[in-house]
């Protein structure tokens, strides 16, 4: 078996729009209630998926969710064509687009039995997402149903609040290597609601089987959570053997950092420092929502949204780092405007797991020419844009069904509708 690290991005769907429903994404509040384009972002998420898949990294895919939610309003009592203002917008939002919110992945090597685990996040602190994972469930049953490598678990009970990958960061030597498990959870942000709960984190621990020698948990700063970091992966993220955070992170970075040390001595920390890059322009960059990778080559590379090149400070703090010895030795741009609008960067689009590629269901997998003809299906039913007013529209809730439809019937998931 030969394990990779295999990106899968979420397919942004068309019911995409810009109704501001997550507390604490100041992208999202900031656009709320602006025209998205569906096709544009859509598109876009495509082309990125072409982007690695051209450096030679494996890359993968999940399906749109039905959109509106049919089911979620019928068990609240209502419909789409009656649901009051106050749930409306939730039945359609399409941010199940973010799969690195999907699932918390451990792979083979960290877990009691060799195989990789995944458990759905409940997604219970934000209304809009917490009605996701029945179907992102059995969309991850259905990618990972070999058994012998996977092992898919339904979310922790919603007493305890948990957002998947976005969270959680994987150290080690190397992707098929045993690693260092790092959950990171919220106590306190301000204003904002910390999403992920310690208990969460635990008991997730535990369902996959990890060593506890080799697992960390590592609260997040509040300073980071008030300032726009709803989720770890706002102002942190590991790939092998570096981690590269901003220094306000962290509550006790100094404790976070000790410990890996101690167990993985090759670690190496790139941080970045408050004075160069402040907490501001770090989320409104979303630096470090950038995918870290490892090059088919040698080395590796930030791949980041065009937002961090037209920050200033970030920008600068950037160039000087590459232009060192560090082990990140490459700056790739890639276009995502329409899912950073609504508060998701290159890294919140994709989910990481570390598997034998031949493994996975193969309708998940992609290569040119299905993103060819997936480009396809969405060029001719993806809306081309959604008003606030619009989501009121029978014609468009058929057009977003209907498009679903066409793109699962291309790729011959038809057993998902």
């Amino acid at each position: 078996m030969t394990l990779r690290e295999i990106n899968f991005d979420g397919i942004i769907g068309p019911s995409h729009n810009y109704a501001g429903l997550s507390q604490g994404n100041l992208a999202s509040a900031r656009n709320a209630r602006l025209v998205s384009q569906p096709r544009a972002a859509a598109l876009q998420g495509v082309e990125k998926m072409r982007h690695n898949l051209r450096l030679g990294l494996a890359q993968g895919a999940f399906m749109p969710l039905p959109r509106p939610n049919r089911g979620w309003l019928a068990a609240l009592g209502t419909d789409v064509e009656n649901a009051p203002d106050s749930i409306r917008p939730a039945a359609f939002s399409a941010s199940a687009m973010w799969a690195a919110n999907a699932a918390t992945v451990s792979p083979a090597p960290d877990t009691a039995d060799g195989r990789c685990h995944l458990t759905v996040a409940n997604l219970r602190t934000m209304p809009h997402r917490s009605h996701e994972w029945p179907d992102t469930l059995a969309q991850l049953r259905l990618a990972f149903a070999d058994e012998s490598a996977f092992a898919v678990h339904a979310p922790v009970p919603g007493t305890f609040g948990d957002e998947g990958a976005a969270n959680h960061m994987r150290l080690c030597a190397s992707h098929g290597a045993p690693g260092v498990e790092v959950f990171v959870y919220g106590e306190r942000g301000g204003a904002f609601p910390a999403r992920q709960h310690v208990e969460a984190s635990r008991a997730i621990a535990r369902l996959h089987g990890l060593d506890a020698d080799r697992t960390l948990f590592a609260a997040q700063s509040e300073e980071a959570i008030a300032a726009g970091a709803f989720h770890n992966d706002v102002v942190a993220v590991a790939n092998e053997n570096v981690l590269f955070a901003h220094e306000l992170a962290f509550a006790d970075k100094g404790a976070l950092y000790a410990d890996l040390r101690r167990l993985m001595p090759e670690v190496e920390i790139v941080e970045v420092p408050a004075s160069a890059v402040s907490l501001a322009d770090a989320v409104a960059s979303y630096l470090f929502n950038a995918q870290l990778v490892s090059l088919p080559e040698g080395g590796m590379a930030l791949i980041l949204p065009e937002e961090a090149r037209e920050t200033p400070a970030v920008w600068s703090w950037l160039q000087d780092m590459v232009a060192g010895n560090g082990p990140i030795r490459q700056l790739l741009i890639v276009d995502v405007r329409q899912s950073m609008s609504n508060g998701g960067g290159p890294a919140c689009l994709r989910l990481r797991v570390v598997a034998d590629p031949s493994s996975v269901d193969q309708r998940f997998m992609m290569d040119e020419a299905k993103l060819d003809r997936v480009a396809g299906v969405i060029a001719s039913h993806w809306p081309e844009q959604i008003a606030p007013e619009d989501l009121r529209d029978p014609a468009l809730w058929r057009q977003m069904e209907q498009a679903r439809e066409a793109l699962f019937r291309e790729l011959r998931l038809n057993e998902l509708l």
